[in-house]
């Protein structure tokens, strides 16, 4: 038996349990976990903060409608998972610039680390510990 070479398996996505179990990621539908892996291989360390995957090009590459896409990725933002940096322009051919909030960012300015917006999530119908709504 041989020794496993890691670097031939290339990069990887890692799912730390809290984010598996979160009511955040339990409530995403399957588009949008399949967009939000493949936003995933468009990281390369450097990069987060200008990720860029148009509408159509995600549908050719996941077999989904533009429309179904459009759902996801707004699914995405929604539930803490992806934020929108630059919005994009259709006249000019470019497409929007996406930050995943579960990697660090990187800029002139500095390091940023991951702001896992996901943790604060909450389902419809539900509330925080002490709100109003509480007794």
């Amino acid at each position: 038996m041989g020794k496993s070479n890691r670097k031939s398996e290339g990069q990887y996505v890692p799912l730390p349990y809290a984010q598996l179990k979160s009511d955040a990621w339990r409530s995403l539908s399957g588009a949008s976990v399949k967009l939000w892996l493949e936003l995933h291989t468009r990281y390369h360390g450097g990069n987060n903060g200008a990720l860029t995957l148009s509408y159509a090009e995600a549908g050719e590459a996941l077999g989904m409608g533009k429309a179904t896409v459009q759902r996801a990725y707004a699914e995405l933002v929604r539930h803490g998972f992806l934020a929108l940096e630059r919005e994009g322009n259709w006249y000019h051919r470019k497409a929007h610039e996406w930050r995943l909030t579960t990697k660090p960012t990187q800029s002139a300015k500095g390091k940023r680390l991951a702001t896992n917006d996901w943790r604060s999530f909450l389902p419809s119908g539900k509330t925080k510990r002490g709100s109003e709504t509480e007794p």
